[in-house]
């Protein structure tokens, strides 16, 4: 795979953090860096595409009452939540 290199500047902390944790998983700061980035990535990707179905709903009119969203939230307290 192709590689290429980011340079970026982060709080020293951080820095320090992500060196600690490097050392107790015997790992490179870059193998720890990159899985950080690779999870952040993934994760903001599949938001943008749920985002992206929920609006598709709406414009085709598949919407849920605010009372009915309501009731359904109370009953998950309860022995027998609604579906």
């Amino acid at each position: 795979m192709r590689t290429k290199v980011l340079t970026v500047e982060v709080p020293a902390p951080l820095a320090e953090q992500i060196g600690r944790l490097a050392v107790r998983q015997d790992r490179s700061q870059d193998s720890v860096v990159r899985e950080a980035l690779t999870a952040w990535a993934d994760r903001e990707e599949r938001f943008r595409a749920l985002t992206l179905e929920g609006l598709a709903d709406v414009d085709a009119g598949r919407l849920v009452e605010q009372a009915t969203m309501e009731a359904w939230a109370d009953s998950l307290d309860t022995d027998a939540p609604s579906r």
